[in-house]
């Protein structure tokens, strides 16, 4: 069977020894005769894999005892707001740094006064704002730290004089963070740490229960750390590869490590990306991801766009076609993504320049 090399945007490329623990689980969860996707979340089998999956976060993170982790349905999109009705009482800022994060104010706006502080939309969000002053009357500020779409990143856990809101849907666990410098950490876990299907949130105790508005049950964030994450069913097939993939990371040396690999994941593409004349990287080089490469056909070659998407999939290259609303290319290079998979593209590249020389 030909190799195929999977740069996919979402849902991420898993570890094979999650998929293996996963296909074993899904015949006999735990010894109980039971699949996995069938057990009952009451029983104290899947209570434990809850406690040894909110363990794993903690420890790999170094998440402070006075956060809640929690695990929830709707996405990062749900969390959008889930923010907005949990912590805007007079009036919020955001960082529109892409489409996720102009969805993200969206949301707030319909329940208060939000706006962006700063935002790169001149500039179709290729770059990060910077020199820009955060208000101190907000009652929150929120980023987006990695942006899929323009293959932007915030690689550093920012000084914030009001409570710090970050959606980390595509590129938690791929480097250290202080969380301690963050009020809540949300996102969807189908990028880095899981599949499609359930949804992280990280959330500092004492930020809980501060507005005034009424907040429905299943919104209230409250709801769900006094559930433990199971007041409703929660998606226990999604929950358990979540767990053996963050067990897989822990055992290659947890997110020190896996940070190490995605910067030299990054190095090689972006470095072929700035040698290979036929190719232009489309995010500003100081703001580049280590978790999305964007790139187009330089000038002059965009005409080769198609063959270069033909050539490439007859190698075994799959997911590189650019989000429909920007176009061009996007390799997702997420933690499970091996080197060997970025080196095969660097090649594949390469070749084609050869070819149209």
């Amino acid at each position: 069977m030909k190799k195929v090399h999977n740069f996919t945007a979402g849902p991420c490329v898993l570890p094979q020894e999650a998929i293996d623990k996963t296909i074993e689980a899904l015949k006999d969860f735990k010894g109980t005769g039971v699949p996995v996707i069938s057990i009952s979340h009451r029983t104290k089998e899947w209570e434990s894999v809850m406690d040894e999956c909110r363990s794993l976060w903690r420890e790999l993170l170094n998440i402070p005892e006075d956060y809640e982790i929690l695990f929830l349905h709707g996405g990062a999109s749900m969390g959008f707001l889930y923010v907005a009705m949990n912590f805007l009482e007079k009036k919020a800022g955001y960082l529109e740094t892409g489409v996720w994060a102009k969805k993200a104010l969206k949301e707030a706006k319909g329940l208060g006064e939000a706006y962006a502080v700063a935002s790169s939309a001149d500039k179709t969000f290729c770059y990060i704002p910077k020199d820009y002053e955060i208000p101190s009357d907000l009652d929150y500020f929120h980023i987006t730290t990695n942006n899929t779409i323009y293959g932007t990143e915030i690689r550093y856990d920012m000084d914030c004089p009001v409570p710090l809101i970050a959606d980390m849907s595509s590129d938690i666990m791929s480097r250290p963070v202080d969380v301690s410098k963050y009020a809540m950490i949300y996102g969807g876990a189908q990028k880095n740490v899981g599949p499609a299907g359930v949804t992280f949130a990280i959330v500092r105790r004492d930020i809980l229960g501060k507005v005034s508005r009424y907040i429905p049950t299943m919104l209230d964030l409250r709801t769900h750390v006094e559930g433990k994450s199971m007041f409703n069913t929660p998606p226990v097939f999604a929950i358990f590869v979540m767990n053996e993939t963050l067990k897989w990371l822990k055992s290659i040396g947890g997110v020190e490590a896996i940070h190490k690999i995605n910067v030299q994941k990054a190095e090689l593409l972006y470095g072929e990306i700035d040698r290979n004349p036929l190719f232009v990287g489309t995010a500003a080089k100081e703001d580049r991801s280590i978790m999305n490469v964007c790139f187009v056909m330089a000038p002059g070659y965009e005409h080769l766009q198609d063959e270069f998407m033909a050539f490439a999939k007859e190698r075994g290259m799959t997911g590189i076609k650019g989000h429909r609303s920007v176009g061009g290319f996007r390799a997702s290079i997420y933690n499970a993504c091996p080197l060997e998979s970025v080196q095969a593209l660097v090649d594949c590249m390469k070749e084609f320049e050869q070819l149209k020389k």
